[in-house]
This record gives C-alpha cells, sequence and structure tokens, in this order.
C-alpha cells in the first residue's frame, strides 16, 4: 500500500496537510502547481522531500505539511463517492470480525473505499479482500485507486449486485462486512460464503432501525447467535494542565498572612489619626519643637512616629516594620508549581452515524454415528 520509501518521488500519492479540518490527497506530478489560500506550490518541490516536511510557499506567506497516506489520514481525505465509514466505526469493526494479518474478508458495498483501506492494511500481503460494488461508475473508480495505491494483489473488486446473484464464494472467508440498503437480502449469501470449520462472523451497516429490526429476523433465522446491536458515538475530551492544587494548610497560612498585613494597615492609620491630632493640639503654628542640653548644645529634633525627621527620611514605626516582615515572608519566591492534566469532557456528542449489527456462525458440529440397536448388535452365532 503506496510507497514506504523515506522521500517523496514524482507519481506518489502523498497527504497535504492544511489545518485539522483541511486535508486533500494530491498526486505528485512535477510540472503542475498546487494552490491554496496558503500560497503556491510547485509538485516538484516536493520530489526528494522526505515524508512529513513542512514545505513553505514560494511567496513566503504561508506552509504546508507533505505526509506519507495512511487509512486513517485516507479517511479523512479521500474524495468522497457515498457516505463512508469514519475512524470509530471501522476500528470496532475490524476488531469485533477479528481481522489480522492473513484473514479473508468479503465487503459488500465498496463505496468511496474507506473501509478497504483499513482492512487491507489489517490483513496484509497474506490475507485477501473480496469487495462488491453494485454502482458500475463508482466500481470502476474504486479499482483504478486500489491500483494506484498498491492494493491488487490484495483486493478483488467486483460489480456485481449481491443481493441476487450472491458472492460466487463457498465456505471461503472468516468474515463478512454488508454495506448495504437491505443487508437481510445477503444473508444467505454470506453464510454460503463464510467457512463452516472454524467460528466466523458477520456485520451489517444500518442507518435506520427498521433495518436493524429486519436484519436480525434474517441472522436469526439463518441460524447465525450472539446477535448484538452496537451505535458508535464519539465524545471529545479537552486535556489540559492546570497547577496543583494549594493544600488546607497552606491556603490556611495565607490567608492568615492577608489578615495580618490588614490589621497592620488598619493599626496604622488609628496611629497616625492620633499623631495628626496630637501636633493640631501642640504646636498650632506647625513647627517642630527641640531640646537642648545643659550644655546649650542642640539636640535631635523631637519629632513624631512616623513623621519626617528634617533630612527628608522618615522613621518607621513597629508597626510598620511588622508589616515589612510579613510582606517580606508573603513576597518570598515560591517553588515552581508542579501541574496535572485535567480531562473535561465537551458535552457536544457528533451525531448518528448507524447502527453496528454484528452476529456469529458457530462451525457445524459433527453427526456422531447412531449406536447399533439391540437387535442389530447380536452375531447370528450368537444363541442359546
Amino acid at each position: 500500500m503506496w510507497s514506504t520509501a523515506r522521500e517523496i518521488a514524482a507519481g506518489d500519492t502523498v497527504i497535504i496537510w492544511l489545518t485539522r479540518e483541511l486535508v486533500q490527497p494530491l498526486v505528485v506530478t512535477p510540472g503542475k502547481d498546487f494552490n491554496s489560500k496558503f500560497g503556491n506550490y510547485r509538485h516538484s518541490d516536493f520530489v526528494g522531500m522526505p515524508y512529513g516536511s513542512k514545505v513553505g510557499s514560494r511567496t513566503g506567506k504561508g506552509f504546508i505539511h507533505v505526509l506519507r497516506p495512511t487509512p486513517e489520514l485516507w479517511t479523512l481525505a479521500l474524495p468522497h463517492r457515498t457516505q463512508i465509514l469514519y475512524i470509530a466505526d471501522i476500528s470496532l469493526i475490524i476488531s469485533y470480525l477479528d481481522i489480522r494479518r492473513g484473514s479473508r474478508v468479503i465487503e459488500a458495498g465498496t463505496g468511496s473505499g474507506s473501509f478497504s483501506h483499513s482492512v487491507a492494511r489489517s490483513i496484509g500481503s497474506s490475507g485477501h479482500l473480496w469487495s462488491y460494488e453494485f454502482h458500475e461508475a463508482r466500481a470502476k473508480k474504486a479499482k483504478e485507486e486500489f491500483a494506484q495505491h498498491g492494493m491488487s494483489d490484495i483486493v478483488t473488486l467486483t460489480h456485481q449486485n449481491v443481493c441476487k446473484d450472491g458472492f460466487n464464494l463457498t465456505d471461503t472467508v472468516d468474515s463478512v462486512f454488508l454495506d448495504l440498503p437491505a443487508p437481510w437480502d445477503a444473508v444467505e449469501h454470506a453464510k454460503q460464503a463464510l467457512r463452516k470449520d472454524r467460528t466466523t462472523r458477520i456485520c451489517c451497516f444500518s442507518p435506520c432501525m427498521e433495518q436493524v429490526l429486519r436484519t436480525v429476523s434474517a441472522l436469526n433465522d439463518a441460524g447465525f447467535s450472539d446477535i448484538t446491536m452496537y451505535e458508535t458515538l464519539v465524545r471529545p475530551q479537552d486535556v489540559s494542565p492546570i497547577p496543583v492544587l494549594q493544600s488546607i494548610n497552606d491556603v490556611a497560612d495565607k490567608l492568615k498572612k492577608a489578615e495580618g498585613i490588614r490589621e497592620i494597615k488598619r493599626l496604622r492609620q488609628i496611629a497616625a489619626g492620633q499623631r495628626h491630632n496630637s501636633n493640631n493640639n501642640n504646636d498650632p503654628h506647625g513647627e517642630k519643637r527641640k531640646r537642648t542640653s545643659s550644655d546649650g548644645e542642640q539636640e535631635v529634633p523631637l519629632v513624631a512616629d512616623g513623621e519626617d525627621s528634617g533630612n527628608g527620611k522618615r522613621l518607621k514605626t513597629d508597626d510598620e516594620d511588622m508589616m515589612d516582615d510579613v510582606l517580606e515572608d508573603s513576597a518570598a519566591p515560591a517553588a515552581t508549581p508542579a501541574k496535572i492534566s485535567l480531562s473535561k469532557t465537551i458535552p457536544e456528542v457528533r451525531g448518528h452515524t448507524s447502527y453496528l449489527t454484528f452476529a456469529t456462525l458457530l462451525p457445524s458440529m459433527p453427526i456422531p454415528p447412531a449406536a447399533p440397536t439391540a437387535a442389530q448388535g447380536a452375531s447370528p452365532s450368537q444363541g442359546f
């Protein structure tokens, strides 16, 4: 499937990744250009680049990524000819049908080839996929894509109405997948194609519950067991890192420090108001009083706590010293907080695609030989 080389070569199919919501396939053809809102690119510039490269536009105002195709990327980028299966359904079907390397599988309803590519990768070169498509134009286009992607040896595509003509196979395949408007009409043909020497499985893809009911009835009538129906819905999860929540003790310490700061500010405001009232009462002219010593030398001016000392500096009070200590403690550099990943479920769920009805066909049990009766067991020589 596709190219396994490290570098891109002319004629390779690549996936152009423009945005998360916009990807598209491209066949590298030297001499052609690829144009998008992210700039202009020459196909010849892709040749020789490793898969996964980030390529800048010729104008220098944009870039794209050139990726190696995978079934998942092909499902996102393929040209839609019909409604397709997406990875959520495909992964469940492949798992439940026990499709593995070497498996032989029937697919009825090729459509756009989304499921076919995933099955082809799962079964490998030692397995085989028989795919059937009723619409002739779609069958022809799908066959061209399979050949271009190197799947011709793994996939046999047939233009045929399987509900009427069957699969032309008997006791051959390990599992059957039916993506048909009336899968109940193909249940008997599917039973004929399934192997009878081992446990085999079938899956029917139906968008309506009425189809499911008729399919279940047909499976019961055909002798299938373990009939189960699933509906696959995708619920995205938004995962983001957040700091680890603080312990109760740390939060309590911070609250105590904040309360202490508020109390110091309150006491300082009260003290400042008292000093202001005292100065107005004792020194109506607003002049600072001075003290002199007994020898007549001038001493340091007598100032109130927290007032200007006369040299442009302000004396600190005991409350202010205490507040500075608290602020230094609270402003101490803390260790880088650890982070944890928090997952938040997105409430919106993607809409319904289809119902998947699974069933199991058990191998035929050999019929033991009948025990001889008393009359048959007596030999002619025996007697009285």
